[in-house]
């Protein structure tokens, strides 16, 4: 298992990472971003690009995947948060992608189950992360044994 993730980095920036994460030849992966493209207001047009790219990159090499959605601040405004709404409803359509709306659903806006800057997870949020996203971490593995 390799985390790729880098703390505070954007989808430009995992994009720019995906052949160093890929070195190791992944079975699977779990696809997470958007969070910081959206604390720093980047268009979501070019998070859906970066997105897409990344997505096209995993397929073609037959990398099964979970794409986990991300839901925009609120601090943004409408407009903005259906525009970043819309890439990830737009990505879950792909073909053979396992996808998850919204990685961080039943703990965001839970001050008890976030740490004290009020975006990231605790650790009882990330315990609930975990056992909601753990059926389809299990289609994932099963969908990477199968290839």
């Amino acid at each position: 298992m390799l985390d790729a993730g880098v703390s505070g980095d954007t989808s430009t920036g995992a994009l720019a990472r995906l052949d160093w994460a890929l070195g190791d030849n992944p079975d699977a992966a779990i696809v997470e971003l958007g969070g910081n493209d959206g604390l720093r207001g980047q268009p979501p047009a070019q998070m859906e690009h970066n997105i897409a790219a990344i997505l096209d990159h995993l397929q073609a090499r037959h990398i099964p995947v979970l794409l986990s959605g991300m839901v925009a601040p609120p601090n943004m405004g409408a407009e903005y948060g259906h525009a970043f709404a819309a890439v990830f409803e737009h990505l879950s359509h792909r073909p053979g992608l396992l996808y998850d709306p919204f990685f961080l659903q039943g703990v965001a806006t839970h001050e008890d189950l976030e740490q004290a800057d009020h975006i990231h997870p605790d650790a009882a949020g990330v315990r609930i992360i975990v056992a909601r996203l753990m059926p389809q971490v299990r289609a994932l593995i099963a969908e990477a044994r199968r290839k």
